[in-house]
């Protein structure tokens, strides 16, 4: 079973890498996100790193994945709705979650002008679809 915390800590230098591009969030308190993991046997699973752009109204249907996937905002504001809570919109430095097969129900650039990207890292048994439509 993998450790929670290898695996945090390597989502961690993933992450940090990834924010060294051009958008630079303000300066944050650490942490800028905790969430309870599921309790998962993690044997034979990979993590996947893609980043998701956005042009400027642009969205994507409901979908659900497989694993756990992490996402965090690299540009622009998005606008998100996982499993039963509310939509909410992401700002550039922040993150959410989603756990294995809940329903993404809405994910798309939340301006209508500018450009938006994310970061979702997937966490999945290898060989699984990553995505799958609602």
């Amino acid at each position: 079973m993998i450790d929670r915390r290898i695996l945090l800590g390597t989502l961690a230098a993933l992450l940090a890498d990834a924010t060294d591009s051009n958008a630079q969030p303000a300066a944050r308190k650490n942490p800028i996100f905790t969430h309870d993991l599921p309790d998962l046997d993690m044997k034979g699973w990979t993590a996947t790193a893609v980043e998701v752009p956005y042009a400027p109204g642009q969205g994507s249907g409901a979908h659900r994945h497989p694993g756990i996937t992490i996402a965090y905002v690299l540009e622009g504001e998005i606008a998100s709705k996982v499993g039963d809570g509310p939509e909410k919109i992401y700002q550039v430095g922040e993150m959410f979650l989603e756990t294995p097969n809940q329903l993404h129900g809405v994910s798309r650039n939340a301006s209508k002008t500018k450009p938006a990207k994310l970061l979702a890292i997937l966490l999945a048994e290898k060989g699984k679809q990553l995505t799958t439509p609602a």
